[in-house]
């Protein structure tokens, strides 16, 4: 599945992707600024778990941005 390249604002997440990891060199991203190039898509969310896909390497991952604590419903952390 490919993610829009130009997705709406609100849907983007600027956070590293673990699987080209493509901001590493880019200064913008390093001073944790909203970079315009180095974005994720937000395809979804889940209380505090993001799914995510980068539409540099179309890779899709889960991010628990609260990783360790309980989530609504009793449930856990994403395995």
């Amino acid at each position: 599945m490919s993610c829009r390249t130009r997705a709406d604002i609100a849907r983007r997440a600027w956070v590293a992707c673990p699987a080209c990891d493509a901001a590493r060199h880019c200064a913008t991203c390093a001073d944790h600024r909203t970079c315009g190039e180095h974005w994720r898509h937000l395809i979804a969310g889940n209380g505090p778990v993001l799914h995510l896909q980068c539409p540099g390497c179309t890779h899709t991952w889960s991010l628990d941005t609260r990783p360790g604590l309980p989530h609504r419903g009793g449930g856990t952390s994403c395995p």
